[in-house]
């Protein structure tokens, strides 16, 4: 169905009251299949949103925004080994509706990922990531369909070409592929994972460390330090060792070492720091907010004296891991 003229507020975990000129909600695949293959003209530039937490608006989009709704979660075959299941889900389900669908289900691989907002089409494009677990490790395949020429295509996970909170859905076909489906291998047999060790004290504090229990601990310490994006307008920012030997520092599965951002941030005293409406949240220095009247512009100002500072004390450049919707 394609709307005219929308209001963006309730779109993006920012609560920015921007519109759009245009916003088509797609609730299938045959839906998108009648309007990537020329069936309707679609005012450019195109914009594929999902739940809004990873995108920053500064103006009106003077556009066309694709809002996919497709549903549906399927059990495909089993694994031959009997300790595995392949799980399809639809782009426009909740993320952490599924999480909580798989772990009812009994099926390890997610619940480590338990709360982080957004749709499960957005998964691969950010490889999203928490407590040791990346999604890549458990994506085998992602159904898409070009925007041009409406052409389906099926990505596998190599062909993804996976990175750290990265795809290459966000590099050389950034734009070009509206996500439909996407597809899991979980573990059937017992399998979790508990090497931060925050985590595994949380676990301990609810009882045995049973799937539940992980997906429950998750959800307790995300509660504990991240805002309610329906009472306060968040998104997260971004994501030496001798001059500051307490600077935590994390290995990726790629042996890669890693910084912790919000740590730099709170090193140069942005934590809980506010200036008008938007600010630092106070337990969470990767979050910012809007208190309630700041306009987008400001939020990003607030982001690049940010990134300035640590790049003054630091010599580190973060990175926005957040989309910036600007002017065309």
């Amino acid at each position: 169905m394609i709307y005219e003229n929308v209001p963006l507020k309730k779109y993006n975990t920012f609560g920015f009251d921007y519109m759009a000129d245009y916003m088509i909600h797609i609730k299938s695949e045959k839906d998108a299949d009648v309007l990537f293959k020329g069936k309707v003209s679609l005012k450019k530039p195109i914009l594929i949103l999902g739940s809004g937490s990873n995108i920053l608006f500064t103006c009106d989009f003077k556009g066309t925004i694709l809002y996919p709704e497709i549903r549906g979660i399927k059990i495909e075959e089993p694994e031959n080994d009997e300790r595995n299941v392949i799980v399809s889900c639809g782009a426009g389900v909740i993320w952490d509706d599924f999480v909580a669908w798989t772990v009812n289900k009994g099926f390890y691989g997610l619940e480590n990922l338990s709360l982080i907002p957004g749709k499960v089409g957005a998964t691969p494009v950010q490889n999203i990531g928490a407590y040791g677990v990346e999604v890549s490790e458990r994506i085998t395949k992602v159904k898409t369909i070009n925007i041009n020429d409406g052409k389906r295509r099926v990505f596998s996970n190599n062909e993804c070409e996976f990175g750290y909170r990265d795809s290459i859905f966000k590099k050389n076909e950034k734009g070009k592929y509206l996500v439909t489906r996407v597809y899991y291998k979980l573990s059937i047999k017992p399998n979790l994972n508990l090497n931060y060790n925050s985590l595994k004290e949380e676990v301990n504090k609810l009882g045995t460390e049973s799937l539940k229990n992980v997906r429950q601990g998750v959800i307790n310490i995300r509660r504990s330090k991240l805002p309610d994006p329906e009472i306060t307008g968040n998104a997260f920012g971004t994501h030496l060792k001798i001059k500051y030997p307490e600077m935590p520092v994390y290995t990726d599965n790629d042996g890669q070492m890693k910084l912790a951002a919000g740590w730099l941030i709170e090193k140069c005293g942005w934590k809980g720091k506010r200036t008008g409406d938007c600010g630092v949240h106070d337990k969470q220095a990767l979050v910012l907010i809007n208190y309630g009247k700041a306009t987008g512009k400001e939020i990003f100002a607030l982001s690049e004296e940010i990134k300035k500072s640590v790049c003054e004390k630091f010599g580190i450049d973060l990175e926005r891991e957040v989309e910036l919707v600007e002017a065309i």
